[in-house]
């Protein structure tokens, strides 16, 4: 299929090499959400399909001319895969991208299964590796428990300190906000196991089914992302990048942001499933059964399919796609509306302001007064000053 003028192809390609976990984090979309389709999805994705979805991805990057492409493991636990299956998936995905396209694999993992195994494999296939983890002891076994109920954390930290023994493989580290936690301790203990990275993400929540909070005339999530802004900037020991934060000096900046849950320039990341159906937003499972289904597959479709279905169009609108409100707001271009999922009602789908409107704004005024006490001036072409 010719690609059609303006699209913006995908560049990062998800495939959910396993269907199952071996913890049971009650926030997770897949598992624990309205829709509960993996439990007709195959447990771990099979060698054929990982080599349909690798002629796909390279089909797509040739007709797109992509130098680069990106592939994460994803789940549930990938590790669930098992060392040898993984490492065939790999090689069927590597077959299927030309020579001339650099592929980088990712991996996002809970971290409780990593052994030297997993990461001399990781070596071979030159994969990096992210880890979840939502901070200290009580601070993650408030969602992130075992099925049995059991704490997790001290399989995921052994992870996590045998990741930092080849820390050319350690990408980061992932966390959920829970405004239960004192958000500088969450940071710092975080930080402690020196990552290039730390990602924050919101909890999932729709006008439907609001995040919690204490007081809803608060924006407690934007001021507990202020708090870790505020931290991060006063512990100049630490190396680490904080993704949002980043993203708001970026976006604030006029340069594109790296995340599809800030700014206004379309997503370009898509799903594969275990089974090989295709997905362009799977978290919209958080939302409601079929929210997320696009009836397409890496057998039968091409990317440059996908990119055409009506379910993913708004991804090409930018602001036209935002609710009213948000199109004529001055932070626009930072926020870009909020989260796709975090704007759903059943009342007006997706055309409402985030459930975290006022947080995103209180925390992009925050990061942007901070910055503008040191002359760095909101409409410069690149970052602030260091």
């Amino acid at each position: 299929m010719t690609p059609h003028e303006g699209d913006t192809p995908f560049r990062t390609f998800i495939l959910k090499v396993a269907n199952r976990c071996n913890i049971d984090c009650d926030y997770c979309y897949v598992f624990n959400s309205a829709d509960q389709a993996w439990r007709g999805l195959p447990a771990r994705m099979s060698v054929s399909v990982a080599r349909e979805a690798g002629q796909r991805i390279g089909e797509h990057a040739s007709a797109h001319g992509l130098r680069g492409v990106h592939v994460v493991l994803h789940g549930g636990e990938p590790l669930l895969a098992g060392p040898r299956h993984m490492g065939e998936l790999l090689c069927a995905v590597r077959e299927g991208v030309p020579a001339g396209t650099e592929i980088h694999f990712e991996l996002q993992t809970n971290g409780t299964l990593l052994t030297d195994p997993w990461l001399d494999l990781f070596e071979r296939y030159e994969v990096v590796v992210g880890v979840s983890l939502d901070g200290p002891p009580d601070a993650n076994d408030r969602h992130r428990l075992t099925h049995t109920s059991r704490s997790s954390v001290a399989s995921a930290v052994r992870g996590i300190e045998l990741l930092r023994s080849r820390p050319h493989l350690f990408a980061g580290l992932l966390a959920v906000v829970d405004l239960v936690n004192d958000p500088v301790v969450v940071h710092d203990y975080l930080a402690s196991f020196e990552p290039p990275v730390i990602d924050f993400n919101l909890p999932h929540g729709t006008h439907d089914d609001p995040p919690q909070r204490d007081d809803p005339t608060v924006p407690e999530y934007g001021l507990w992302m202020s708090r870790v802004y505020d931290t991060w900037l006063t512990r100049p020991q630490h190396r680490h990048s904080v993704r949002m934060l980043e993203d708001i000096v970026a976006l604030s900046s006029g340069v594109r942001g790296s995340v599809e849950t800030l700014g206004l320039a379309p997503p370009t990341s898509v799903v594969i499933e275990s089974d090989g159906s295709i997905e362009g937003v799977d978290t919209l499972r958080s939302v409601e059964e079929g929210a997320s289904w696009l009836g397409f597959d890496v057998i039968e479709h091409s990317f440059d399919q996908v990119l055409r279905h009506p379910k993913l169009l708004h991804r090409q609108y930018g602001k036209a796609a935002l609710a009213e409100q948000c199109q004529n707001c001055p932070l626009v271009e930072v926020c870009g509306g909020g989260y796709l999922p975090h704007r759903f009602s059943t009342a007006r789908n997706y055309r409402n302001p985030s459930v975290y409107c006022a947080d995103l704004e209180f925390l992009i005024r925050h990061v942007q007064g901070s910055l503008s006490q040191h002359g760095w001036d909101a409409h410069a072409p690149t970052g602030p000053p260091s």
